[in-house]
């Protein structure tokens, strides 16, 4: 081998090591959690790349960074025992009520012999139906027609990544989000109590499970990874398990009417009662808090509400808020083939059988909601 191949070849090896080296630096837990899972399947085992030929092989950068992320981490398909056994302990702490947590008992029980070859039909079906509507020019929509590259990075703030177990859960308000969003921060640990991970979704209080920097999702990934943020996302969107709740769209309304304009709410009462009132009410000098405004008897109607949603005037001033934002601006559907579909209709056989399929099951169960 002359020198120059010899050279060459220490300069390919060399970057390479440097690529992985700056990847692990950026990861904030300290080391590359790379953990690829291939949905609903056995464990992959990639193999690792010997030759610098396979290297010279490769077409371009995607098909670069795939090849070698795979040929470098490897996936881990248990839990930690500490963390299995803090999990599978419980906790003691009492669970605090909450007006938009209505906590049911639900006796798990009678479902452990619940029906997989039903679920998994219902969840073919599901995709089915979704890809059909995508598939289908009669049915259109803003952004439809768009690839998952056009998407911009301010939109993806709505996928929460899980590396630990190799799962992304795009999380939609008023779909039991609150509740998910803790099964998510337990299992990646990604928030401590007293120096320890949570074990108990219920535990977590709500201010931080609605805290931006608890998560870890895509929006975040530029300052992380760079120009390689959108290689990594989708590499990340073959190999994870994608997942999303969502429900009847008009309940969904009232729901987010209900619970940001019926209870006192001062935050929502200044950016959207006070706007609603003054331009369908003719209601003018309003009061400036909510608790005011309540016991002079002036409250945002659901006809209000929903002129204000079909005012084109809206969006003009600022996007939806995401407790009425279209499902598909939230977790574009037709640019992300998503593995799961769950229904609030149907919450609790359909989170049962996600966290067997994630295999998490032995480890905590779904909050009762």
């Amino acid at each position: 081998m002359t020198k120059a191949r010899l050279l060459r070849l220490s300069v390919v090896l060399v970057s390479i090591f440097m690529i992985l080296l700056i990847i692990v630096y950026w990861d904030n837990v300290g080391t590359a959690h790379f953990y690829l899972h291939t949905s609903f399947s056995r464990p992959h085992s990639p193999g690792a790349i010997t030759a610098a030929e396979d290297w010279e092989a490769l077409p371009d950068v995607d098909e670069f960074l795939a090849k070698l992320l795979s040929s470098s981490l490897k996936q881990n398909t248990s839990v930690p025992r500490k963390t299995e056994q803090l999990l599978v302990q419980g906790s003691n702490k009492p669970v605090v009520s909450n007006l938009e947590e209505n906590v049911r008992g639900y006796d798990w029980s009678t479902h452990k012999d619940r029906n997989s070859l039903d679920q998994e039909k219902l969840q073919v079906e599901r995709q089915r139906t979704l890809r059909e509507f995508c598939a289908n020019s009669s049915f259109t929509f803003p952004t439809k027609e768009r690839s998952f590259d056009d998407i911009p990075n301010y939109e993806l703030n709505h996928l929460i990544v899980d590396d630990r177990h190799g799962v992304i859960y795009c999380y939609v308000p008023k779909v039991a989000c609150t509740n998910w969003k803790r099964v998510m921060i337990v299992l990646s640990e990604s928030l401590l109590d007293q120096g320890v991970p949570y074990r108990n979704p219920l535990d977590i209080p709500r201010e931080h499970v609605h805290n931006t920097s608890t998560h870890l999702t895509f929006n975040k990934f530029w300052r992380r990874y760079g120009k390689f943020s959108r290689h990594l996302m989708k590499i990340k969107l073959k190999k994870y398990t994608k997942f999303l709740f969502v429900r009847d769209p008009f309940v969904r309304l009232i729901s987010a009417f209900r619970s940001k304009f019926e209870l006192e709410n001062e935050d929502f009462y200044r950016r959207f009662a006070i706007p609603m009132l003054k331009l369908y009410s003719n209601h003018t000098n309003l009061p400036t808090s909510v608790s005011e405004a309540f016991g002079a008897g002036l409250r945002v109607s659901f006809s209000d509400f929903i002129q204000y949603l079909l005012d084109p005037r809206t969006e003009k001033m600022a996007p939806f808020n995401e407790h009425w934002r279209q499902v598909y601006r939230l977790c574009h559907p037709c640019q992300i083939d998503y593995d799961f579909i769950g229904k609030l209709e149907t919450l609790d056989e359909d989170a049962a059988y996600l966290l067997q399929l994630l295999k998490v099951d032995r480890l905590l169960r779904f909050p009762p909601s």
